[in-house]
């Protein structure tokens, strides 16, 4: 048996193309003449009768549920913030270094010279 060629992107109509042949000609000759697995197949059938061309479409990239993550975490770069906006930020990294702080440590230096440096040691008496 021939290997299978793996990372073949196709459009969405050239999917759609081998379903609609696959309808007609069955799985297994299908897949053999245009080198898909037919597991692969078969969710593109499915998809095709579930959502038609649109669930044939390449998802790549693309959250189906986008997180919804932290809506400033776009400040840090941002240039003009305003003043509410600057507040906002500056609340959120003292927020985040106080988490760190009741984690047990620190961080000191920017970049690839970040250190972290626990502070069990620190608060002890000698």
């Amino acid at each position: 048996m021939r290997e299978k060629n793996k990372n073949t992107m196709r459009s969405a109509e050239e999917k759609e193309q081998i379903v609609l042949e696959s309808f007609q000609n069955g799985c297994n000759q299908t897949a053999q003449k245009y080198d898909v697995y037919r597991s692969v197949l078969k969710r593109w059938r499915r998809e095709y009768r579930e959502e038609g061309l649109e669930g044939l479409r390449s998802k790549t990239g693309k959250a189906k549920n986008p997180r919804k993550g932290n809506s400033l975490c776009g400040l840090q770069r941002k240039k003009n913030k305003t003043k509410e906006e600057q507040l906002e930020f500056e609340n959120l990294k003292l927020k985040v270094e106080v988490a760190r702080l009741k984690k047990g440590y620190q961080v000191k230096g920017v970049g690839s010279k970040k250190e972290y440096v626990t502070i069990k040691d620190l608060n002890t008496k000698s």
